[in-house]
């Protein structure tokens, strides 16, 4: 009997690696993930436990109250968003009504590998723009789309690197790529860039009927566990999104916490003052160690270990792991001597550069 194989591409696609099998009970220190380390806010707390007794019931397909919530709070047009379950289905769905077999979809060469699946899983064939200094180069990228790039991603911050291109860059981008290439532009970090050169893309999907916005509510929101993102685009994209999307894609409860969340501005402050504090702190007490800090927009901090032939990144990693600290390698981002360590707690910030003073010194 002929085994079945899968689509070509398929094959190519590397499997996410967790820092700890899902089996392990211990109660680490993680901060591999770049989650909310003040979890989620009160009220959408209080939303989700309200919908445990509704869960029989299938969610709200047209997503209608979220996606109203979202628009008020953005002011925007609820017509032109959709959601999801998680930016990570968003990329997916998008990249399956845009992209196949033939057509190429252009990324930059240290960009969220969330990317990669979605390209790999709908058939279509990556192309990598090289980055300058783990920024992404705009120039690079215009200088590899073609009559075939039907996507081009952005992820603006970036993760794992932590940087960011400005709005006159973005514009540039999308002067440059193909009237045909829709540009994705993945803001799911730019709750916490509030810079005055910066934007989320907004004004840009706005202005154009070839740009959609990727948000999510897993990192200022606290909800990573729930899955919802969403997007912001040109109606007939979004449609076209719609289309792809199973009806009910998104959780009677998590549509609940999200709509909460989005109205929750009291914790999202407390949330951005705390990696306002935190994150020079820690990038500060690691440069101290002789570790390299490259400057973070983001919730976490790309940092590269010193170069020593008795050291190297899986020699911190099992240490990091005999104190009970996770954090994230990025090898399969092209960064093997570099580590990916969110913003924690105090006492979780504080235990990490304890036990990287330990290895390091």
């Amino acid at each position: 009997m002929e085994l079945l194989s899968p689509r070509p591409g398929i094959g190519q696609i590397k499997p996410y690696r967790p820092a700890r099998p899902p089996e392990d009970g211990a109660a680490w220190v993680d901060l591999s993930l770049t989650v909310n380390p003040l979890g989620p806010g009160k009220r959408a707390l209080t939303a989700y436990r309200h919908m445990a007794a509704q869960i029989h019931r299938y969610p709200d397909w047209s997503q209608d109250r979220l996606r109203h919530a979202i628009a008020r709070r953005y002011d925007l047009d609820a017509g032109h968003i959709t959601c999801a379950n998680g930016s990570d289905e968003m990329i997916h769905l998008v990249t399956q009504a845009f992209a196949g077999p033939g057509d190429e979809v252009l990324c930059h060469e240290h960009g969220y590998r969330g990317f990669m699946k979605a390209i790999r899983a709908a058939g279509a064939t990556p192309v990598i723009a090289a980055e300058r200094d783990l920024v992404v180069d705009v120039e690079a990228m215009i200088d590899r789309a073609n009559e075939k790039t039907k996507l081009c991603f952005l992820a603006n911050p970036n993760n794992p690197t932590g940087t960011y291109i400005p709005s006159e860059l973005v514009l540039r981008l999308r002067a440059g790529l193909p009237s045909h290439t829709l540009l994705v532009l993945d803001s799911a970090y730019a709750d916490y860039c509030r810079r005055d050169n910066y934007s989320d893309g907004t004004e840009i999907v706005e202005n154009s009927d070839n740009v959609l916005m990727v948000r999510t509510f897993s990192k200022l929101h606290g909800l990573a566990g729930l899955r919802v993102g969403w997007a912001y685009g040109p109606a007939g994209v979004i449609e076209a999104v719609n289309q792809t999307r199973g009806p009910f894609n998104v959780g009677i409860a998590a549509q609940a916490a999200a709509e909460a969340a989005i109205a929750d501005t009291e914790h999202e402050e407390a949330t951005f003052a705390h990696n306002s504090a935190w994150l020079p702190w820690l990038s500060h007490e690691l440069e101290q160690l002789g570790v390299r800090v490259y400057p973070s927009v983001c919730n976490f901090i790309l940092a590269r270990i010193p170069t020593d032939p008795s050291l190297g990144v899986q020699a911190v990693l099992d240490h990091l792991a005999r104190r009970g600290i996770l954090v994230k390698p990025t090898q399969d981002y092209g960064l093997a001597d570099c580590l990916r360590i969110t913003v924690g707690r105090e006492d979780e910030n504080r235990a990490l550069v304890a036990a990287l003073g330990e290895i390091l010194s």
